[in-house]
């Protein structure tokens, strides 16, 4: 039996987290919140194609087989694309705008939570669990 089941090598998921605080953090140290056009468009192709660039340059640097790297779930992993791109998106935003303490909120709130998952508690897992915990409460009380 085929199992279909979509995984990332961890590995890449540890290189897209540090791309992301290392744009925020270059953004900050440069002033210029151009910088975050990066990750979040990485994240958008991510999102809307499929095709994270940083993922797909990384996956060229791996010296295994990325089968032989422990595996994240690529369902999270989309689900935590979308909190980053929404924050990066809403930083961004607000930068343009002049509206620099909310720029820096939303930079920090996404470097943070980056750098969090890369310490190793996945803040994204912890969201998406409650809310499958919930649908489901939800579903057996109808």
């Amino acid at each position: 039996m085929q199992n279909n089941h979509r995984t990332i090598p961890k590995p890449l998921v540890l290189l897209n987290q540090w791309f992301i605080v290392i744009s925020v953090l270059i953004t900050w140290f440069s002033g210029s919140h151009y910088f975050l056009m990066v990750p979040l468009l990485a994240g958008i192709f991510g999102l809307v194609f499929k095709f994270n660039p940083v993922i797909k340059f990384g996956a060229l640097l791996l010296r295994k087989e990325p089968q032989s790297y422990f595996q994240e779930d690529w369902n999270q992993q989309q689900f935590n694309q979308m909190i980053a791109v929404l924050c990066l998106g809403l930083s961004l935003g607000s930068f343009s705008l002049g509206w620099n303490i909310s720029g820096y909120i939303f930079s920090a709130m996404v470097a943070a939570a980056a750098f969090v998952a890369i310490l190793g508690f996945c803040i994204g897992c912890f969201i998406r669990f409650q809310w499958q915990q919930y649908q489901y409460r939800k579903s057996i009380s109808n």
